[in-house]
């Protein structure tokens, strides 16, 4: 499925010279393709704005080839930006009433940083509410990362989310428990995935809502969760968007809070993601920044690229396999007016027909 590179948003040059598959709106019009129109309500915050764009662009125009992409970024008013994020949301972003207008065949929700106790207390609460319903009666299918999942579980649900004893953070193993489900069709039946967060909404919990699990992990958790009726709405809890790269940045942050003493204490590794020669670099980057802070002397620089040759992705390719049939059934599925769900004669209660069989 190329990308329409329909505005003049910078994502989109860069995935170019990535080597992805990018076509000019000339491009696109010329060829007898089907229009696809996915919404991205990007509610991260300002440090990782863009690079939230590029990950799930790049999930979304890999999957295949049936159809042209053309993905609607948008955000929430109410979240906090500062002067260069917001520069760029006025000047690259949709604005929600003009989708609502429009309409979406699908729709992907990003995690969100968080400063209250209850979710329901953050700024972006009443707001995000009004597209999960939006969506819910508009959009054939809607998919929610991590805290979207955590907000959508409580708001719809009323499931909340619970704190865990320390910070799920690396890549875990994972393995497909409802293997006829179509969304997990030829798909590994164990994979990896990349987690980063202090909260989750157990097993018991998606069940208890009438949710069906698709893809967990013993030790770590629900990964993946269909709604009731099997595809309206697809929870991740993990990060399969995530780039190589990513939990290695997230590390140098935590890092650069703590040599600056915002941090109490050193952060540690990212779990099963880190070979032993890279911990060793870093290890030994430690002791010299440790030793710097004692005696006052300017910090070394984090060995980034020394880390960034050893690392392995591998959960990439399961991730998008499995947007690859998210995007295949939506397509079959959504009216080619868009404004209306679903095509005649598609039961909603049961869209892939995998219950009434």
């Amino acid at each position: 499925m190329p990308l329409v590179a329909h505005s003049p948003l910078p994502t989109f040059e860069r995935l170019l010279r990535e080597g992805h598959s990018v076509l000019t709106p000339e491009r696109a019009r010329g060829q007898d393709i089907r229009e696809m129109h996915v919404g991205l309500l990007n509610m991260m915050p300002d440090a990782a704005l863009e690079a939230t764009e590029r990950q799930f662009f790049r999930l979304v125009g890999e999957s295949n080839q049936i159809a042209q992409f053309y993905l609607h970024p948008f955000t929430l008013d109410t979240l906090p930006r500062g002067e260069k994020a917001r520069a760029h949301i006025d000047r690259y972003y949709d604005r929600f009433e003009q989708l609502q207008e429009e309409g979406l065949d699908a729709l992907i929700i990003t995690g969100a940083n968080v400063t209250q106790p209850d979710l329901a207390l953050e700024p972006f609460w009443e707001p995000l509410g009004e597209v999960v319903q939006w969506a819910w009666e508009n959009v054939t299918s809607t998919l929610c990362s991590c805290l979207a999942t955590h907000a959508v579980l409580q708001m719809r649900h009323g499931q909340k989310r619970r704190r865990l004893p320390a910070k799920r953070w690396g890549v875990f193993a994972h393995e497909v428990v409802e293997r006829s489900h179509p969304l997990v069709n030829d798909v590994n039946t164990r994979f990896d995935v990349p987690h980063s967060r202090f909260n989750e909404v157990s097993h018991d919990q998606f069940v208890a809502a009438g949710l069906h699990v698709l893809v967990e992990s013993v030790n770590d958790g629900v990964h993946l969760a269909v709604s009731e009726d099997g595809f309206r709405t697809v929870f991740f809890q993990g990060h399969p968007e995530y780039d190589t790269v990513s939990l290695l940045k997230e590390y140098k942050r935590e890092v650069s809070l703590y040599s600056h003493g915002k941090r109490a204490d050193y952060p540690p590794f990212p779990a099963n993601y880190l070979g032993l020669q890279a911990q060793a670099i870093l290890d030994e980057h430690r002791d010299r920044l440790e030793a710097a802070l004692a005696a006052g002397r300017p910090l070394p620089a984090f060995p980034e690229a020394l880390i960034t040759r050893q690392l392995h992705n591998t959960w990439h390719d399961t991730g998008e396999a499995i947007i690859n049939n998210w995007m295949g059934f939506v397509y079959q599925l959504t009216n080619s007016d868009r404004r209306k769900p679903f095509m005649e004669g598609v039961d909603p209660k049961d869209p892939l027909g995998i219950y009434t069989r």
